[in-house]
């Protein structure tokens, strides 16, 4: 597992809104406000907005916001 430098995660911001990021595993970035989830290869974050995967699932949304806060379900 590639943990990102907390440095790195306290400037990064979403390239739509420019608002804070959620942490998902070492796989994703995402910004719950748009439900768009930014890939994470390598240990480098992709914060390419048409690279990004929009979330419209509400079960997915509510399973990225579990992982993210480190609870499962």
């Amino acid at each position: 597992m590639t943990v990102l430098d907390q440095k790195l995660l306290d400037i990064l911001v979403c390239p739509e809104d420019r608002g804070p990021l959620l942490v998902v595993g070492d796989e994703f970035l995402y910004n719950p406000r748009l439900r768009r989830a930014y890939r994470i290869e390598d240990g480098v974050p992709v914060l390419l907005i048409d690279e990004a995967v929009t979330i419209t699932d509400d079960a997915e949304h509510q399973r990225m916001l579990d992982r993210a806060s480190g609870r499962t379900g």
